[in-house]
């Protein structure tokens, strides 16, 4: 009888993955590295040191910059994870309609489309908004950060509802549930795992984004991203070095805090 196919007993297979892995996390290694360099040229070891990431706290730029990152990551994230739960509830708890597709591929847009498009669509937008309102606070930020994140959210939800069992639903309707209690009492539960999947991608989606931010902006909204995006303009500096190691540590933790917290509620 033929052994299954594996793509790991494929010739070559162990090498490819090796390099893929090297050219992947050796520039992050380095980066890491260099966040701890004394001297301040990016190419000169001068020994081990924390100055840069003491520097970077003492920065009151970067403070008020990471602390409008998380406001607006965190307000993304939430109403993202809500309408992408609704979204997903509305496409998979209900029978085939036509349009169906079409409605999967609309949430999905945001994938599909070049982030700078989106970018150029909303800054038109807001902009019209903009000169008949008067306003110009972090709401336009914080709207144009949910719209893209909502089809980050709603994937692994509507994973999770496409791998439950409808049994213990169908159960609580013949108990005479009415939706909602149904919903909060079974499907929630069950659910959970998914929308804490979807409110991790969402919120790390927008703590990063920086092409959306870029045109969606006004003057002083700076988010963490794009300041060093600004200051890589003039130069990498090891305190960029130091911003984007403890960016990465806080993406690692985040992961892992919720992979834990999926995994138990499984």
């Amino acid at each position: 009888m033929a052994e299954p196919f594996s793509i790991r007993r494929q010739p070559g297979f162990t090498t490819i993955a090796l390099v893929c892995f090297v050219l992947l996390y050796l520039p992050i290694v380095v980066m890491v590295i260099y966040a701890f360099n004394e001297a301040t040229s990016v190419s000169t070891w001068g020994g081990f040191s924390l100055k840069w990431f003491v520097a970077a706290w003492n920065n009151d730029q970067v403070v008020d910059a990471t602390l409008r990152s998380f406001q607006i990551a965190t307000i993304a994230a939430v109403l993202s994870t809500v309408c992408a739960t609704m979204a997903a509830l509305a496409t998979t708890r209900t029978e085939a309609y036509p349009g169906l597709t079409f409605t999967y591929s609309a949430i999905n847009q945001p994938l599909m489309v070049p982030e700078i498009v989106t970018g150029v669509a909303l800054l038109i937008f807001f902009s019209r908004i903009k000169i008949v309102t008067g306003y110009d606070g972090l709401a336009y930020l914080i709207a144009a950060h949910t719209a893209f994140c909502v089809p980050f959210a709603y994937l692994p939800i509507r994973a999770r509802l496409e791998g439950m069992d409808l049994t213990l639903e169908r159960a609580a309707a013949d108990l005479y549930a009415t939706p909602w209690q149904a919903f909060r009492r079974v499907t929630l539960p069950l659910l959970w795992p998914g929308i804490l999947a979807g409110l991790m991608l969402a919120f790390v989606t927008s703590l990063d984004d920086v092409v959306i931010t870029e045109f969606v902006k006004s003057g002083g909204q700076d988010t963490l991203p794009t300041y060093m995006l600004g200051q890589l303009r003039r130069g990498v500096t090891p305190e960029v070095n130091a911003l984007s190691t403890v960016f990465l540590l806080l993406s690692v933790v985040i992961v892992t805090i919720f992979f834990f917290i999926s995994r138990k509620k499984d």
